[in-house]
């Protein structure tokens, strides 16, 4: 028998398309993976956003009315979701990518988490002024 033959005669068990949803930490990673598409989605949406605000009011209001639709807006919407889930589990996973030493200590994870969201809250803050003001 060549080796093809042999192949075909060994058993494969079956496995489910839904594999990544029977354990939590699979889930997570192919949400996470997932959520790229609609990162992705909101990169191509302000890009949008920002070419029409460059062309004039006529433009920004065209926009502004096609984005009230509802289903741009439930699709915002579940894009927020998933941006916010990409936010968290990246966060969650840089204490373990990273190793920062000061001094010769090991920063502990808690603090670069306590790093990343206070950067995060900051530079919203620092947006939502320039927008607001």
């Amino acid at each position: 028998m060549t080796q093809r033959a042999d192949d075909d005669l060994l058993y494969r068990r079956p496995i489910s398309i839904f594999w990544w949803t029977k354990k939590r930490t699979y889930f997570l990673f192919v949400m996470r993976e997932l959520s790229s598409i609609f990162i992705a989605w909101f990169v191509v949406y302000l890009t949008l956003f920002i070419r029409a605000v460059g062309h004039g009011e006529a433009a920004y209001d065209d926009f502004l009315d096609h984005a009230s639709s509802p289903w741009l807006v439930a699709i915002n919407l579940v894009a927020f979701a998933f941006l916010v889930l990409h936010t968290i589990t990246w966060f969650m996973l840089t204490p373990q990518a990273m190793v920062v030493n000061v001094r010769g200590r090991r920063v502990p994870a808690a603090a670069i988490l306590g790093g990343q969201y206070l950067g995060l809250i900051v530079v919203s803050a620092v947006i939502f002024w320039l927008v607001t003001r």
